[in-house]
């Protein structure tokens, strides 16, 4: 049977890749290709020597070399050691080294007898699927069902935690397209520039002291511009819990190119840029950290009053941009989100709400706040932000 993308043997050497990473190992591309490639010729049969030419690739030093058994035991075999439970409650599915080998060995046979002429179906995103309503928290249904997620090529769809360094790579380059995009805001102030609009005359009387006086190299000046500040608010809610690693990750990539703020709410608000902006890929673990006090609920109006009166009071201003990521279900009171976003636009801020469903959240908050928010965008994958960048402005 052909495993599912989530139990792919490629996928499981991903996860211990970035397990390796997290504690300072230098596991990069070619570092995986290379325990690929011994896993390939090595065989499932074989954990001991496999170990053994895994460690030769991953470890670089003492340090490593000691750290090793206790990771790899930690990962293929997790059911010897205490069984870990994240912040979401949820438990860390076992692997076994020997059957992800073997599942790498059926997918290449497989794909040798499968025929030239058959093509992979086209990726879909929020936009190509139904979306979902409230009454789905109701039925039982899934987190990323409630979010209108859809199949997508692993690039679109990661857990947060598993992205391959070329990945971060590529919507690190996506997120530099769009800060330059987003348009900046004319100040009172001038700067020099060659050529220019007004006459620097102070600095061509300066030049001139070369010429005997005469104002041979005139210095010109041109309006200065600052860009917007931009603000990211999401949403790490139960009812988020599948979506929240994605938008983390989109929210680092601008922190690093437009020097975003991050925040995260949930019955309070709390901001994360500091961890953004630091190299490292265990972003989630670390954003775990700063929400694992979080209670029941969601309260986005308490939460945009905070972020205007304490926050960000002192940088809202004109042509600041505001993203919100959320479903938009919100335990306060449904006027109150509406006031909260008029008090934002009363700064000059453009507001922006990312949602992970096809269609515009339906939330009673939402229906009487629609009127103060620029637009609506669906983000239930990178693909969709690729899609989005012309309205990014």
């Amino acid at each position: 049977m052909k495993p599912t993308p989530a139990t792919a043997p490629s996928e499981t050497l991903a996860g211990f890749a970035a397990l390796l990473r997290d504690h300072g190992l230098s596991v990069g591309i070619s570092e995986q290709q290379a325990m690929l490639s011994a896993a390939l010729t090595l065989g499932p049969l074989n954990e001991q020597r496999l170990q053994a030419a895994w460690r030769a690739i991953a470890c670089h030093n003492a340090r490593e070399w000691r750290l090793w058994p206790d990771l790899f035991l930690r990962y293929w075999h997790a059911h010897r050691t205490r069984a870990g439970v994240s912040v979401s409650g949820q438990m860390r599915p076992s692997r076994d080294l020997r059957q992800a080998v073997q599942q790498l060995h059926d997918q290449l046979d497989a794909a040798a007898q499968q025929p030239p002429t058959q093509t992979k179906p086209a990726p879909q995103t929020a936009g190509d699927v139904p979306g979902s309503n409230e009454s789905d928290l109701d039925n039982g249904s899934t987190p990323r069902a409630q979010g209108g997620a859809s199949r997508t090529e692993p690039l679109q769809q990661r857990d947060g935690l598993m992205w391959l360094p070329q990945e971060l790579g590529a919507l690190q380059r996506l997120a530099r397209q769009i800060t330059a995009r987003l348009r900046p805001r004319p100040t009172r102030r001038w700067r020099s520039a060659q050529p220019g609009r007004r006459l620097d005359l102070r600095q061509t009387l300066r030049r001139s002291v070369a010429w005997g006086g005469e104002p041979l190299a005139p210095a010109w000046q041109v309006k200065r511009e600052e860009p917007p500040r931009l603000f990211i608010l999401a949403d790490v809610s139960r009812s988020m819990e599948s979506h929240a690693p994605l938008f983390l990750r989109i929210a680092r990539a601008f922190a690093v190119e437009a020097q975003a703020r991050v925040f995260v709410f949930h019955t309070r608000l709390a901001e994360v840029t500091p961890l953004m902006q630091r190299d490292s890929s265990a972003v989630q673990e670390k954003v775990n950290a700063v929400t694992a006090g979080f209670g029941a609920g969601t309260r986005i109006a308490s939460s945009l009053n905070e972020f205007a009166r304490v926050h960000a009071r002192a940088q809202l201003n004109r042509g600041a941009r505001v993203w919100i990521m959320s479903d938009g279900f919100d335990t306060d009171e449904p006027e109150h989100l509406a006031t909260a976003l008029v008090a934002l636009r009363a700064h000059g801020a453009r507001i922006t709400w990312f949602h992970p469903t096809r269609d515009i959240p339906s939330a009673a908050a939402l229906r009487g706040a629609r009127a103060h928010i620029d637009r609506f965008i669906p983000l239930a994958s990178v693909a969709d932000l690729a899609a989005a960048r012309n309205a990014l402005h």
